[in-house]
């Protein structure tokens, strides 16, 4: 893409020239989209997707919009690999799978980051499922989009740009949220855990893990919108009450005032009001209604966010004043 498409604003014709390659020049290289995962020490559930075609391209655009469009495999079979277990599978009408693999009652599975791989006819893939340490004092499910990324989603033009016109090496990041997060999982028996529930496309994935390798964030779980008209709204409630009722420990909430993070963790509170221990709302606006942050940290400045992590015992003093 050349410096002024990348820097320019979206375009209908930009949009219409990245279609036209797409319909004369598609792959025929099937792929999987293996999402990285949590589980705990008795089960853990992997998950993916398989795509008929490789999405690639030329151009940052034409990439993004290769993810969004191409088409999913129907019935593939799949082999899936880890923690020194096999288990196969079929993918689903959208090419989803999901398989849960449960430990050996006198052998749960080992804490930390394991390798998981999956295998279609023609394409492979490798990814991580990471075990939550029963010692975990809590986990936390953190929003993406202007949380951790910068995306304007409180403005559809320059979110547009964001979605089609960057990518995991372009996209600006939060300044500091990396750094709150480090010193929330450091300085711990059990780290924590991070999920990472978002309304970015599932064909986003490896998008969004490139991502916050290159910022260097905890690795994370995602958990990504499936695309379609019932996922219009209420798609992180389901999420995250699945990640509540595989997941015992307590739960540290993370997301933006710019969409509606404040009223679904809200709504999660009320849900589960002995599991959340803190939430914390970066102020990206909409944020004139203070009811909408009850019992909740509105931050501008992540350290703020960390201060009050620190009085509240969930990150260490050192940490903060490495800052």
């Amino acid at each position: 893409m050349s410096s002024a498409m990348s820097r320019g604003p979206f375009s209908a014709r930009a949009a219409l020239a990245a279609a036209l390659l797409l319909a004369s020049s598609a792959s025929a290289e099937a792929a999987i989209i293996l999402l990285p995962s949590l589980g705990t020490q008795s089960e853990v559930t992997i998950c993916g997707r398989v795509l008929k075609d490789a999405p690639r391209g030329s151009t940052r655009l034409s990439r993004n919009l290769r993810r969004l469009l191409v088409s999913n495999w129907e019935g593939a079979p799949l082999e899936i690999a880890a923690l020194g277990q096999k288990a196969i599978a079929t993918s689903g009408h959208d090419g989803e799978f999901e398989v849960t693999l449960s430990a050996p009652k006198d052998r749960p599975f080992k804490p930390g980051v394991h390798v998981v791989e999956a295998r279609v006819r023609g394409a492979g893939a490798r990814s991580f499922v990471e075990v939550v340490s029963d010692r975990a004092p809590f986990f936390v499910i953190s929003d993406f989009d202007d949380t951790l990324a910068v995306s304007n989603v409180t403005d559809s033009a320059k979110l547009a740009e964001a979605a089609l016109l960057e990518d995991s090496d372009s996209q600006p990041v939060v300044k500091g949220m990396a750094a709150f997060y480090r010193c929330l999982k450091e300085g711990k028996a059990g780290p924590p855990s991070f999920a990472l529930v978002s309304g970015s496309p599932v064909q986003y994935g490896p998008r969004v893990g490139a991502f916050l390798q290159k910022h260097g964030f905890p690795q994370f779980g995602l958990y990504l919108r499936n695309l379609g008209p019932s996922t219009l709204s209420g798609y992180k409630q389901p999420i995250i009450r699945r990640l509540l009722e595989r997941l015992p420990h307590k739960v540290v909430l993370v997301g933006d005032s710019g969409e509606k993070d404040p009223e679904v963790y809200a709504e999660m509170r009320a849900a589960f009001p002995d599991r959340v221990l803190r939430i914390y709302i970066r102020d990206v606006g909409k944020s004139e209604d203070s009811k909408r942050f009850e019992g909740m940290v509105l931050f501008k400045d992540p350290k703020a966010a960390a201060e009050d992590a620190l009085a509240q015992g969930l990150l260490a003093k050192e940490c903060l004043e490495k800052w």
